[in-house]
């Protein structure tokens, strides 16, 4: 069976077995990988993924099921166990499925894969690295071709299909001279096509410059508060933990999140504008329909400073009575550019820290926050001066938000993201 017709087979045996409402998800997929390790090729391979996601809802209660083998008998058990899991589960009005809408087709296909080329792209990469950067050791880079056809189909009738198809790359180094080295670091790319030599795309030149920077760094000394410039490098610190933590179904149902009634008003600096933004021209082949079966569209979470969407699925908009966000790709950011080049941010830091790495758990309800700042240098006097090993930052990722000091009008576009360079102000940085 093709696809589609696997869905539609699926979807009517979940009916059959007694399903109040269902949804059927399939996803075939193949990847096309090369490996290397020690800056020397040691893999090349290919990557069938072939996957079905079963969802039903019997009297409010919800049975979930994925399976990789996509035969009729397969599936007449997963849609059995699925039905099954759902008589045994808690009863729970907020579940339910997407209602009927267009139904779509989308393509982000680029025309297939290009091995010959990205073979010598990623060659090109370890030559380009070892003559230009000789303290940087690969430990691993992958480079790959990815290709994907899904169709999602429902109870209510919603059908969504999707090709996509796109190239990445994962690097992670250090760097060594002597009995010298760095801390580890890595970057990743998402690429429609391979028109660019891979050293040359964002910020994989800057990294490894500064791992190589990295090889003499010194501690702060003492305690004091300052400024942090956030790097595109780091978006995690920021950004993800501000979806994870404050505004996903999961602190928002449970109720811990410092936001959940702050919808509408301001919650940081009005430098700020920020977006879930899966249709970005920028951001490669990201999410075009929810797993919910909504079709996506470019939010803003937060615009001028204030609160403007949560990250809700549709169980979190049913569960909290919250509206649901329009797109569920809530790592696919983009973040406004500002008025400010890199430049003149960065000389307008008295004391603090460049930071392109951060080490430290998630904070808590309250939004404390701390860890040590890895790859990152020293900000004196308006200038990059030393890298930093060991210095430890603290700060509440909530209250940092409204002590915004700048915003940088360049930004950093790796496929997946779109970030400028944040400037912070208010940050306990401490040393030895």
């Amino acid at each position: 069976m093709t696809r589609e017709e696997t869905a539609l087979y699926a979807l009517d045996a979940l009916k059959k077995a007694g399903a109040d409402k269902a949804a059927c998800r399939v996803t075939c997929g193949r990847k096309d990988e090369f490996n290397v390790e020690a800056n020397k090729f040691s893999l090349m391979r290919t990557l069938f993924n072939d996957e079905m996601s079963l969802k039903v809802i019997k009297e409010g209660r919800k049975g979930v099921t994925i399976i990789n083998k996509l035969d009729k008998d397969s599936v007449d058990r997963a849609a059995m166990d699925c039905v099954a899991l759902a008589a045994s589960a808690v009863p729970d009005e907020a579940e339910d499925i997407a209602e009927k809408a267009v139904n779509k087709n989308f393509d982000q296909g680029i025309g297939g894969a290009d091995m010959d080329t990205l073979f010598k792209r990623s060659r090109d990469y370890i030559e380009q690295v070892k003559d230009e950067y000789p303290k940087i050791v690969m430990e691993s880079m992958v480079t790959d071709f990815k290709g994907a056809n899904t169709f999602y189909v429902n109870s209510n009738g919603v059908e969504f299909r999707n090709n996509r198809e796109f190239y990445s790359v994962s690097t992670m180094f250090s760097a060594k001279d002597g009995e010298k080295s760095s801390s580890f670091n890595g970057h990743g790319s998402r690429l429609k096509s391979l028109s660019k030599p891979l050293i040359d795309i964002d910020m994989h030149r800057t990294l490894l410059s500064e791992s190589e920077k990295s090889l003499d760094a010194r501690m702060v000394e003492g305690k004091f508060t300052g400024k942090v410039i956030v790097t595109p490098a780091c978006d995690d610190m920021i950004w993800q933990t501000l979806f994870g933590c404050f505004l996903s179904d999961y602190s928002m149902v449970q109720g811990t999140s410092r936001w959940k009634d702050a919808l509408g008003t301001k919650v940081a600096g009005e430098k700020l504008t920020m977006r879930a933004a899966p249709l970005h021209p920028e951001i490669v082949a990201a999410e075009r329909f929810t797993a919910d079966g909504f079709e996506s569209a470019d939010t803003d979470i937060i615009r001028d400073g204030v609160l403007r969407s949560f990250a809700l699925s549709l169980y979190g908009s049913r569960k909290t009575g919250k509206p649901r966000a329009l797109n569920t790709a809530f790592g696919k950011i983009e973040v406004a550019a500002g008025t400010t080049s890199l430049e003149e941010m960065i000389r307008g830091v008295d004391k603090g820290i460049l930071l392109n790495r951060f080490s430290g758990a998630s904070p808590g309800p309250g939004g404390d926050i701390s860890g040590v700042a890895k790859n990152s240098f020293l900000i004196e006097n308006g200038a990059v001066t030393s890298a930093l090993k060991e210095t430890m930052i603290s700060f509440n990722i909530v209250d940092v938000l409204g002590r915004i000091t700048a915003i940088s009008s360049e930004r950093c576009l790796n496929g997946y993201t779109v970030l400028p360079w944040c400037c912070f102000d208010g940050v306990t940085i401490s040393g030895k």
